[in-house]
């Protein structure tokens, strides 16, 4: 059962752990899971990030960010990577890293874009391809704490192949409402035609903006461009609106 995060002050100087990879799972063709323990770890808000480093023998070292997929847990920290074909550090991640590898974590880091469960207003998820995963976290935070905050979630995806969590967001999940958007290709017999989503979709999917809902929309930088100006187009006030974005280098 995950336990609510407490987690240290976001101002308190982070340091490198040792992280242990205990298990890992196939998301997509091109995503896994990786579950690590983390002693110590100190807890985590739904929608932070960790700083991840690999060391090689000869002493080079690299690191990369990655969002958080999991609720808190005690010392278990997951996190679902995509991996870039001509990335540095994702194709080790996703095809490499043996359970029991040991890699460098640095975090939580953020508090901006994170979901706290003392939040009562409709919350609104936006999340394209990868961006899924603080959302993720989110929903499950919500599950894990018994929440019974009003969520919809709108997720744009290439095609079914690359969709993330299927299994997990086929459960029943009170409060929760999930609309798909696929970009390029849909499942047999699907309602909607491929292509990039509109701000039809997001008005007929999302809340109304007289809710005042917070809206978090994550994805890469043109799509969360997009994303947070239809919003405003819509009649949402940016403040209410978040955003986290990440670059194609991983």
């Amino acid at each position: 059962m995950a336990r609510a995060a407490v987690p240290r002050r976001l101002g308190g100087r982070l340091r490198w752990k040792p992280a242990r990879l205990t298990d890992r799972r196939v998301e997509s063709q091109v995503a896994r899971t990786l579950v690590f323990e983390v002693p110590d770890w100190p807890g985590h808000l739904a929608g932070q990030h960790v700083d991840v480093r690999l060391t090689a023998e000869d002493g080079y070292s690299t690191q990369r960010s990655y969002s958080l997929a999991s609720a808190a847990d005690g010392e278990h920290v997951e996190l679902t990577v995509q991996r870039v074909d001509d990335g540095e550090v994702s194709p080790y991640l996703t095809e490499d890293l043996a359970v029991g590898d040991v890699v460098e974590l640095r975090g939580p880091v953020g508090g901006w874009f994170v979901w706290r469960p003392e939040q009562k207003e409709p919350i609104l998820l936006v999340g394209g391809g990868s961006g899924l995963v603080p959302l993720m976290a989110m929903i499950r935070m919500r599950r894990a704490v018994g929440s019974r905050t009003p969520f919809r979630l709108v997720y744009s995806v290439r095609s079914p192949e690359h969709q993330l969590f299927v299994s997990e967001l086929r459960l029943d999940d009170p409060g929760l409402d999930k609309t798909y958007l696929y970009s390029r290709s849909t499942p047999p017999q699907w309602p909607r035609p491929p292509g990039r989503f509109t701000a039809s979709d997001l008005s007929s999917a999302g809340w109304p903006p007289d809710f005042e809902p917070t809206c978090y929309v994550c994805g890469s930088t043109g799509f969360v461009e997009t994303a947070a100006g239809l919003l405003v187009a819509l009649g949402h006030h940016p403040a209410r609106i978040r955003t986290e974005r990440f670059g194609p280098s991983q």
